[in-house]
C-alpha cells in the first residue's frame, strides 16, 4: 500500500493564472508559500520559506479564481506529482507541482466594529474577545449552538477538546466520505 497526500497551509504568492481549455475545462495555478520559524542556539529566530506549485481543475478552478488573490491564505489538501519537459534549448526539466483535490480560503479575522454586517453569522463569546487570530471561512447556515454536547463537534468547527488527542475525533467515523479533507 501506498498513500500520495499532501496538506498545506500557506500564503498565495501571485494572482492564480487560470486557462480554458476545450469543452470549457479550467485550468489554475499559482505558487504557495509555507514557513517554518525556529529559534537557533544562538537565540536568532530563523524563519525558511517553502514554495509550492499549485494546480487545480474544472470547478475549483474556477472557484480559486474567484476568490484566490495574491497574499490569501488557503488550505490545500491533494496529491504531489513530477512531470519533465523539454525547454527551447533542448534541456530536460523537472517540475513538482501539488494537484489540489481541496482548497478552501481561510480568511484573517477582522476586528470587531460599530458595523454589525460583517459577516453572515453569529460570533460566539470566545470569537468575539479574540481580535487577531484566523479562521476558517465557514458558509451561512440555519442552525444554532444549544446546550447540550449532541452537535458539540459541529459547533465547535470540528476542534477536538482540549484534553482529547486529535485522532480520537476520527475514531468513531463510519465513512471514509465524512472526514473534512
Amino acid at each position: 500500500m501506498s498513500i500520495n497526500k499532501v496538506l498545506l497551509v500557506g500564503n498565495v504568492g501571485k494572482d492564480p493564472v487560470v486557462r480554458y481549455f476545450d469543452k470549457g475545462v479550467a485550468k489554475a495555478t499559482f505558487p504557495l508559500a509555507t514557513s517554518e520559524t525556529y529559534t537557533n542556539q544562538q537565540g536568532e529566530t530563523i524563519t525558511s520559506t517553502e514554495w509550492h506549485n499549485i494546480v487545480l481543475w474544472r470547478a475549483l478552478a474556477e472557484v480559486a479564481e474567484k476568490t484566490v488573490k495574491k497574499g490569501t491564505q488557503v488550505y490545500v489538501v491533494g496529491k504531489i506529482k513530477t512531470r519533465s519537459y523539454v525547454d527551447k534549448e533542448g534541456n530536460n526539466k523537472y517540475i513538482t507541482e501539488i494537484l489540489a483535490d481541496t482548497m478552501m480560503v481561510i480568511e484573517k479575522k477582522q476586528v470587531q466594529s460599530s458595523y454589525s454586517g460583517q459577516s453572515g453569522f453569529p460570533k460566539s463569546d470566545s470569537q468575539k474577545n479574540k481580535d487577531t487570530s484566523s479562521e476558517v471561512k465557514e458558509p451561512d447556515s440555519d442552525y444554532t449552538a444549544s446546550d447540550n454536547n449532541q452537535n458539540k463537534s459541529a459547533v465547535n468547527n470540528n476542534q477536538p477538546e482540549q484534553n482529547e488527542p486529535f485522532n480520537k475525533e476520527f475514531e468513531n467515523s463510519q465513512n471514509e466520505d465524512d472526514l473534512p479533507f
